[in-house]
C-alpha cells in the first residue's frame, strides 16, 4: 500500500501532525465529555444545558473528523483510540450519577476555556508550517469561542 505524501516538508509536517493529533485528542474526549454531561444533567434548567450540550457534541464530533482527514492528507497518521485519547487527555472526568445543571455550566465553561487555550497555541504553531490547518484551527477557535460564551451566559 502506498503512503500518502504531502508537499509539506518534514519538519512542517510534524509541528502540523502534532498540533492536529492533539486537536483530535481535545476534540474527541470534548464530545465525550458533552455527552456524558448531556445523559446526567439535572435542574431547573435541564431542558436548555442538555441541547447545548448535544450542540457541543455535534460541533466536536464534527471537527474531529476534519481534523483527522487533514492529518491523513498531510501523511500524518491521526489516532483516535480510546487508549491514546485517555493518555493524551487534559480534560477532568465526569463524576457519575446525576450532575446539577449549575455545576454543569462550571463544568462545560472550564473545560471549554482549556481547550481554546490549547487550540489557540495550536494556531500559533501552524501559522507558517501549514496555513490551510491553521485555517481548520481558526474556525475550530471561533465555534468553540461560541459555545465558552453561550455556557458562560448561562451560569
Amino acid at each position: 500500500m502506498s503512503a500518502i505524501r504531502s508537499p509539506l516538508s518534514d519538519e512542517a509536517g510534524t509541528i502540523t501532525g502534532e498540533a492536529l493529533q492533539g486537536a483530535l485528542i481535545d476534540l474527541i474526549d470534548l464530545s465525550l465529555f458533552a455527552k456524558q454531561l448531556h445523559w446526567n444533567v439535572t435542574g431547573r434548567t435541564f431542558r436548555s444545558v442538555h441541547l447545548q450540550l448535544d450542540a457541543v457534541v455535534e460541533m466536536a464530533r464534527r471537527y474531529a473528523d476534519q481534523v483527522a482527514e487533514r492529518s491523513v492528507a498531510i501523511g500524518v497518521n491521526p489516532d483516535g483510540q480510546a487508549g491514546t485519547v485517555a493518555r493524551g487527555t487534559h480534560l477532568p472526568g465526569v463524576e457519575v450519577g446525576y450532575v446539577a445543571d449549575e455545576k454543569v455550566l462550571r463544568l462545560v465553561t472550564e473545560v471549554l476555556a482549556g481547550i481554546v487555550t490549547r487550540m489557540r497555541t495550536r494556531m500559533e504553531a501552524t501559522e507558517k508550517p501549514d496555513p490551510v490547518t491553521q485555517d481548520l484551527i481558526i474556525g475550530i477557535v471561533h465555534d468553540l469561542e461560541e459555545q465558552h460564551w453561550m455556557f458562560q451566559a448561562m451560569v
